[in-house]
């Protein structure tokens, strides 16, 4: 049995207290991070090739199916307006298409040749990466796309959370983040999906900031998609140029991103 099935630790949930419901849960939630510092290793070798592919023009693919494929269409779909990257840089797949992002697709992920259609539909090729997303590590839309995307040449990594399953076995860059029995059992929304977020988040970040889309620790090509943020992005015009705020806003509303205005400025001062 596959440490994903395997039963909680915990007995008798429908007769436990809230709080005791709570308090556990939360226990059990506090091992994820642990687990995933194990992993650093491997999460830092699939960033490496990641890194160097988008360097040169590639993209990165996500594919899962449930959790695993909503989790992996977050993390794309957060890159735009985070730190300026176009559209269809990084692209989330999940078995079932747009509609399983709401409502799971019975049997959509047991497809083992839908996962590379879809990724054809996108011309994925050499100079991408692909990272198949799944808990068990033994889902057919994900094996079945990763398979044969190596087979074409192209680079391709894993997230999962049993050691030794299938999907890691087919990989170029398997990350096995290993987080032992859900609190119920087999729910891997919960600490397997909690595990694969954590990892998720280090790999895009990390790529982001490789990439200079982060400027000291500021998101400089975000997106000014609302007040908040435009709000974040004229402090950080302040703090950079040392200016009011309201030349600021202006510099902001003219020049799109914090990275433009900034530059518009120092490109005009005086040496």
């Amino acid at each position: 049995m596959s440490t994903t099935e395997s039963p909680s630790h915990y007995a008798n949930l429908d007769q436990m207290s809230l709080r005791d419901l709570l308090v556990n849960m939360n226990r059990e939630d506090q091992t994820v991070p642990r687990a995933v510092e194990k992993v650093i290793p491997q999460i830092e070798l699939l960033t490496h090739v990641i890194v160097e592919k988008m360097s040169g023009g590639g993209r990165l693919f996500y594919v899962g199916a449930g959790t695993s494929g909503r989790l992996g269409i977050l993390d794309a779909s957060e890159i735009p307006p985070t730190y300026g990257m176009p559209h269809g840089k990084v692209i989330g797949l999940i078995a079932g298409g747009d509609t399983a992002i709401r409502k799971a697709v019975e049997k959509a992920e047991d497809d083992l040749h839908q996962g590379w259609k879809d990724l054809q539909t996108h011309h994925i090729t050499p100079q991408d990466v692909l990272v198949g997303i799944a808990a068990s590590g033994r889902t057919p839309y994900v094996i079945g796309a990763v398979e044969i995307a190596r087979q074409h040449g192209i680079v391709t990594g894993c997230i999962v959370c049993n050691h030794g399953s299938e999907l890691a076995a087919k990989v170029d860059f398997p990350i096995e983040v290993v987080v032992g029995p859900e609190f119920v059992t087999g729910s891997t929304r919960m600490k397997a999906g909690t595990a694969q977020k954590l990892v998720l988040n280090m790999i895009s970040t990390s790529v982001m900031i490789r990439l200079g889309r982060v400027k000291g620790n500021k998101m400089v090509d975000m997106q000014m998609t609302n007040q908040k943020l435009v709000g974040r992005g004229t402090r950080m015009i302040m703090d950079e140029l040392g200016i009011a705020e309201t030349h600021a806003r202006e510099l902001l509303k003219k020049h799109g991103t914090v990275r433009k205005a900034i530059e518009s400025q120092r490109s005009h001062a005086p040496d």
